[in-house]
């Protein structure tokens, strides 16, 4: 596995596309589903289309009230924001370290990565450099400058965050550390909440995506494709891992449709999105030929799913693709913050 993973990142960096959130392609697990028991949508329209040149890789996303993407433009060190029009504007743009970010671990270069939106604006993301002065999660008021408001480890990779505003917390996942911290939303320091086994990774990137879900942090894990629920227990800190789905090769980011613990995931080098059903079985949702370019990450809001690609080995349309999911009653209620 390891010797893998080295061969594909060297690939990549030969290409000049050292970022790294796919894993080995393969056929998926949602290949043998059958595609009556796949979510229905309408046909996918891209959005927006972004800079492959400029470095605007989009990594993570959160969703605005009035369908504004915020997202994080990986190699270019960005945060912006894109309309429901399609435009984008550049937030902030992450100081570059001293040394380029080439200490950055398993990457090699610094990039901005998980990101969360709070209800009165306040924007929290996470920033790999490689660096102790800045590696960690940062804060991003409307219309202000970003502040690191907790350091996390520099030999670390954060990537995948989540908000739970109701007691006032921040989880951040640690890709090659297996780790997951967390962090007061008014800032201090980090402390681990979880390293289980079920978070390592396996030669590449472990944890990835995180979502609070009914009682549970709920995560992904790249290198061993699988979905993992967590429960919180009494106190807040973790119970026993429980895994939800296997064999889901390059599992990125995901969200809730609103239908109980029904997931919609991005798979990343399979160029997949996948519905995963409460048994862990799943059925492909999109593919490349809807326009997919490694898709790293998914929001839900009223039915509409938001998908950005990073087209990180295809090298050809990173993108924000739009397509509609079957509205639930209780769609709006799970899908909100993400």
């Amino acid at each position: 596995m390891k010797k893998k993973s080295a061969i594909f990142a060297s690939a990549l960096a030969a290409a000049g596309m050292t970022l790294v959130t796919a894993f080995m392609a393969a056929p998926s697990p949602a290949d043998a589903a059958s595609p009556a028991d796949a979510v229905p949508t309408a046909k996918a329209r891209i959005a927006a289309h972004f800079d492959l040149s400029r470095g605007q890789l989009p990594e993570n996303i959160a969703l605005e009230p009035d369908g504004t993407a915020d997202v994080t433009f990986a190699k270019a060190r960005q945060v912006a924001t894109v309309s429901p029009g399609g435009r984008t504007r550049i937030l902030a743009t992450m100081p570059n370290p001293a040394d380029g970010g080439v200490n950055t671990p398993a990457l090699g270069f610094a990039l901005t990565t998980g990101i969360v939106r709070a209800h009165d604006g306040t924007l929290y993301f996470l920033y790999a450099s490689g660096t102790s002065d800045l590696t960690g999660l940062w804060r991003l008021r409307p219309g202000g400058t970003p502040h690191r408001i907790a350091a996390l480890p520099a030999d670390g990779l954060p990537n995948g965050l989540a908000l739970d505003e109701r007691h006032d917390r921040l989880y951040a996942a640690d890709s090659v550390k297996g780790a997951i911290y967390t962090v007061p939303t008014r800032g201090g320091e980090a402390s681990t909440w979880s390293a289980a086994p079920e978070l390592a990774a396996k030669g590449f990137l472990g944890v990835n995506g995180l979502k609070i879900h009914k009682g549970a942090l709920w995560a992904t894990n790249l290198d061993q494709g699988t979905v993992l629920r967590v429960p919180f227990g009494h106190t807040g800190r973790p119970g026993p891992v429980q895994t939800r789905a296997t064999g889901l090769v390059g599992i990125d980011d995901f969200a809730f449709t609103g239908k109980g613990d029904e997931i919609v995931a991005a798979l990343n080098s399979p160029n997949e999105v996948v519905h995963i059903r409460r048994d862990g079985t799943s059925s492909t949702v999109l593919n490349a030929a809807d326009g997919l370019q490694n898709p790293t990450s998914v929001a839900l809001r009223h039915g509409r799913l938001y998908v950005l690609s990073a087209a990180y080995t295809t090298a050809a349309d990173p993108n924000l693709l739009l397509a509609r999911l079957p509205r639930s009653p209780q769609a709006q209620a799970q899908t909100q913050g993400q």
